[in-house]
């Protein structure tokens, strides 16, 4: 039966990444929280699992134009230096603590969204009347 369900996580996975939302958004908390995987674990197997959908992902999104290259290799480029702290980081600190960063930052993003919309909501009230 685990193997249906690393199957649907992996699927579920697969289509936010796809959508650039971030596949780790779903497999970190469905791993831990479903599968009982340690926090430690959970970003491990995201990290591995991340290389090849980025790879596909980027392939589609460069056939359809979509992707600006002018700033994207600076992005890239600081992203992964700061990644090598990050990791460097996360292997001495507790799955407990992990968890706390992750779920916290997970609901500042959905705050600031749900704000970003009330803002939107309100100015296109405002222009309507």
């Amino acid at each position: 039966m685990d193997f249906l369900w690393y199957g649907l996580i992996a699927v579920l996975s697969g289509v936010f990444a796809g959508m650039g939302m971030g596949g780790g958004t779903f497999l970190i908390p469905l791993l831990t929280l479903l599968m009982k995987t340690e926090a430690s674990h959970a970003q491990c197997i995201n990290l591995l699992v991340f290389v090849p959908m980025a790879v596909v992902t980027i392939i589609i999104y460069a056939k359809q134009k979509l992707i600006d290259f002018k700033y994207s290799w600076l992005v890239s480029v600081l992203a992964c230096l700061v990644s090598a702290l990050g990791a460097l980081i996360s292997v001495n600190i507790s799955g407990k603590i992990i968890k706390i960063i992750f779920g916290s930052f997970i609901s500042l993003i959905g705050v600031v969204q749900i704000v970003v919309l009330i803002v939107k909501f309100v100015k296109k009230r405002k222009e309507k009347t």
